[in-house]
């Protein structure tokens, strides 16, 4: 896969474009690679208001115990997420934050009694670093539904160190082995690193409401979520039909793998397509017409939402009644079925479509990302950081 980047600069192929290797021969850039780096400073970049832009940081990692694996990290995804907690839009940002959970690295040191991962192994961290692992939803293997609410990768608390949780844009992270996951050196790393967040968030609904064969599945907006939506749809076997309110995106939604385009504007072609969908996969975070999508359904068919509009959308009661169509929601995947995924992945050929910067144009990547202007998700090259 190529990957288009935002750093002329540092590139010399007409293009623009570069082959990411999955390894190094260069020493890890940590301070101290053989310790926890417990007493060393890592370079990071933080928010420290609601107001302000991410800048230079420096934190702190704790020392390694039995079970953590310590990790060079590498690429990170730059999630909208991160944006709603740097801007403090879901109104319980910690600050100073460090954002970023689709982390890829290296391992560099673990623990003593972690027998899954060894220094040099290709590793990733998603959206969560713990949970109470003794909960129905954690026993099931479900840890993003903790009843004790998981441990999130920033802007949790910080049971070790105190504070909050520091994420991955930064030089390293130490995580308990248990959500650690495992890379394949398959895969190009840079585009990897969105499929700990967008790439989980739309392979696990499809999953739990059996997508597949035979299945006419309706994607909703081709942004970083709905880019991955469709490539993982069309991977199951289903038939995909992407929506979307610009004419604009059909040739690359057909490219990502949708068997047909609806423009959602389009009255005549939104009718068309009235009660014959099975399941529905809403990946859009502004306000829209929900009704609009739920009068696709077929009868016992599922819109599901993991788009988070800033508001409540309203929905007509009988859109719902008549035909006994259902709403749902659904967040991450548990640690278990993101492995799985990642180990799809890897056997499909699948990765975001990625444009990769330094870690010095985020504040302008996080504009662009507001006004759609990325195709589809961008990553942060960790080394620029030095």
């Amino acid at each position: 896969m190529k990957i288009r980047h935002l750093d002329p600069y540092k590139r010399n192929d007409p293009e623009g474009t570069i082959t990411t290797h999955h390894r190094s021969s260069k020493p890890a850039r940590l301070n101290d690679p053989q310790s926890g780096n417990a007493k060393s400073k890592l370079k990071a970049y933080a928010a420290q208001s609601a107001t302000s832009a991410l800048a230079p940081f420096q934190l702190q990692r704790r020392e390694l115990g039995p079970h953590d694996v310590q990790i060079e990290i590498l690429y990170c995804g730059v999630c909208h997420s991160d944006l709603h907690q740097v801007r403090n839009e879901w109104h319980n940002t910690i600050y100073p934050c460090v954002p970023g959970h689709e982390i890829v690295g290296r391992v560099v040191k673990t623990g003593g009694e972690v027998e899954k991962f060894g220094a040099g192994d290709i590793a990733a961290v998603g959206c969560m670093v713990n949970s109470c692992r003794i909960c129905p939803s954690c026993r099931s293997g479900d840890e993003q539904y903790c009843e004790q609410v998981p441990i999130l990768t920033y802007n949790s608390p910080d049971k070790h160190l105190g504070g909050v949780t520091y994420g991955g844009y930064s030089e390293a992270i130490v995580v308990d082995d248990a959500f650690v996951l495992r890379v394949s050196e398959k895969l190009d790393l840079a585009a990897a690193a969105p499929l700990l967040c967008a790439g989980i968030t739309t392979y696990s609904p499809l999953r739990h409401w059996n997508v597949g064969k035979d299945v006419k599945v309706g994607i909703v907006g081709l942004g970083g979520l709905g880019h991955m939506a469709v490539k993982f749809a069309n991977a199951f076997g289903a038939h995909v039909v992407l929506f979307t309110t610009s004419s604009n995106k059909a040739p690359d939604a057909l490219r990502l793998g949708a068997h047909e385009v609806v423009v959602s504007k389009n009255e005549s072609e939104m009718k068309r397509h009235r009660n014959s969908f099975d399941f529905i996969l809403d990946a859009v975070s502004a306000e829209h017409d929900i009704n609009a999508y739920l009068s696709l359904l077929k009868v016992d068919g599922t819109l599901t939402l993991v788009g988070a509009p800033e508001r409540p959308l309203p929905v007509a009661a009988f859109n719902l009644i008549l035909p006994r169509r259902h709403l749902a929601g659904s967040a991450i995947g548990g640690i278990r079925e993101t492995q799985e995924m990642l180990d799809f992945c890897a056997a499909h050929d699948i990765t975001a479509d990625v444009e990769v910067i330094p870690i010095q144009q985020v504040n302008e990547a996080y504009e662009k990302m507001l006004k759609g202007q990325v195709k589809y998700r961008f990553v942060i090259e960790m080394a620029s950081l030095n």
